[in-house]
């Protein structure tokens, strides 16, 4: 591997570990590129082509699966989890919510809850499956 290929890589682990840290800021790619010290359209391809999806789409999985454990553990409202997690409004955090995990948040917490309650299934094998995919 080459070392700019390496400082590249570097480059775009610091901005994912960033995004990882302050999901909840409104993070946008200007910010993002600048932290990568890159142009825009340049942050935008090798962040998908290094992690395989964009840092918008990035960025929702790792807010989506924050809200996934404050929905299990908690008993705030949708509403409250959904700006806690950086969302602007509850029906894009729906929406992005089903796209991801494949069906709302309200129903995904009554899913939990009721298995939760069961015990038929480690939690380490419920959070496992429940996870959303890439």
């Amino acid at each position: 591997m080459s070392r700019a290929v390496e400082e590249t890589n570097r480059r775009m682990l610091r901005v994912r570990d960033a995004m990882d840290r302050d999901y909840a800021q409104p993070l946008d790619v200007p910010a993002l590129a600048k932290m990568a010290h890159v142009s825009q359209a340049h942050f935008t391809r090798t962040f998908r082509a290094t992690f395989g999806e964009t840092p918008h789409r990035y960025l929702q999985r790792r807010r989506v699966e924050r809200a996934m454990f404050l929905l299990r553990e908690t008993d705030r409202s949708v509403t409250d989890i959904c700006y806690e997690v950086g969302f602007g409004s509850p029906a894009t955090f729906s929406r992005t919510f089903r796209d991801i995990v494949g069906r709302p948040p309200r129903t995904y917490r009554k899913d939990a809850t009721r298995a939760a309650g069961a015990g038929a299934v480690p939690m380490c094998f419920a959070k496992a499956w429940t996870r959303p995919s890439a």
